[in-house]
């Protein structure tokens, strides 16, 4: 069965549970992703929640070319519940300024990459949430700025103001390893590939 997203997603739920599989089955890796350096150790749960709230939720998709940033808004949201479930006395605000350590401590040893790659992993879960999922989004999903603060819900520019602060504080964190900034860009979208290769 082929089709595009929107049309396999209102054939979904029309009761066509094939039009549901294809869906996931296209979007599982970059979903994955977004979650395994998040939350490593319940991030399957999260994936499944994902798409039924996808599915629920589907009326709020007005523009059908945009399903893609309109499934990482909805993953976006569902990562927020997690954690607010787990931290029930602490602001939305106050969890977008924690980072993913803060929030689910423990490596993200679930991944299977090098060591030089393991510390940029690092690093990213040690930046503020709000600014990992800025990064992942624009490195490892190739969404642009307009897209990612659709996805985010906040203007354009200060998803490239995330980006910025982003980068600088990834660069302070490896400043004590191997790494340094040269080529931090080329790393961070490089890491993608083992990524994938752990989440597949």
């Amino acid at each position: 069965m082929s089709g595009s997203d929107a049309e396999l997603l209102d054939a979904w739920a029309a009761g066509d549970a094939r039009a549901g599989s294809r869906l996931f089955n296209r979007y599982f890796l970059p979903i994955s992703r977004f979650f395994i350096n998040k939350v490593p150790e319940d991030h399957d749960d999260l994936i499944q929640e994902t798409f039924v709230a996808c599915l629920r939720s589907r009326e709020r998709l007005r523009d059908k070319a945009s399903f893609r940033a309109f499934l990482f808004a909805v993953a976006t949201n569902v990562l927020r519940m997690h954690f607010r479930r787990r931290r029930v006395h602490d602001p939305i605000e106050a969890l977008e300024s924690c980072s993913a350590q803060d929030l689910s401590p423990g490596p993200s040893s679930v991944l299977r990459v090098k060591e030089e790659e393991q510390a940029l992993l690092d690093a990213l879960r040690e930046i503020p949430l709000a600014l990992q999922i800025v990064m992942e989004l624009y490195y490892w999903e190739d969404l642009r700025t307009h897209e990612i603060a659709n996805v985010v819900d906040l203007p354009t520019g200060t998803v490239r103001s995330h980006l910025r602060r982003g980068r600088q504080l990834l660069e302070q964190a490896l400043a004590w390893t191997k790494l340094d900034a040269v080529g931090l860009d080329q790393r961070a979208s490089s890491l993608r590939t083992a990524v994938t290769r752990s989440c597949a």
